[in-house]
Parts: C-alpha cells; sequence; structure tokens
C-alpha cells in the first residue's frame, strides 16, 4: 500500500475552492437575507468535504 504525499494530494483545495463559490452565491443573497449568505458559505463548506472526501477515497481505490 503506498503512502500518499501531501504535495500529491490536491483533494483539500476543494474545501478552498467551494468555500469560495459559496461565499460568492452569498454575495448575490446578501441583499436579500443575511442568513443566506451564512447558509451558503456552511453549504460551500460541506459540499467541499463531501467532495474531498470522495476524490482521496478514490484516489487511494486507484492505489490498491
Amino acid at each position: 500500500m503506498k503512502n500518499t504525499n501531501k504535495k500529491d494530494d490536491k483533494s483539500s483545495w476543494v474545501i478552498g475552492g467551494t468555500t469560495l463559490i459559496g461565499i460568492g452565491v452569498g454575495f448575490i443573497f446578501l441583499r436579500t437575507s443575511p442568513l443566506l449568505f451564512v447558509a451558503s458559505i456552511l453549504i460551500g463548506i460541506g459540499a467541499g468535504l463531501v467532495i474531498a472526501s470522495l476524490i482521496s477515497t478514490i484516489i487511494r481505490q486507484k492505489e490498491n
């Protein structure tokens, strides 16, 4: 079983990317409701965590 190097594993970048997408969407809804702004940031973080775990699982399966 290979150990993945942290430099090779870019799945953690997904969390930051989806958080930025959530902030961008949140700015659209900021005039409507500040709670939608916060909700879109949390949705972005949650989606990033799910996608990052899926990516790292797929990478681990390819190594085996």
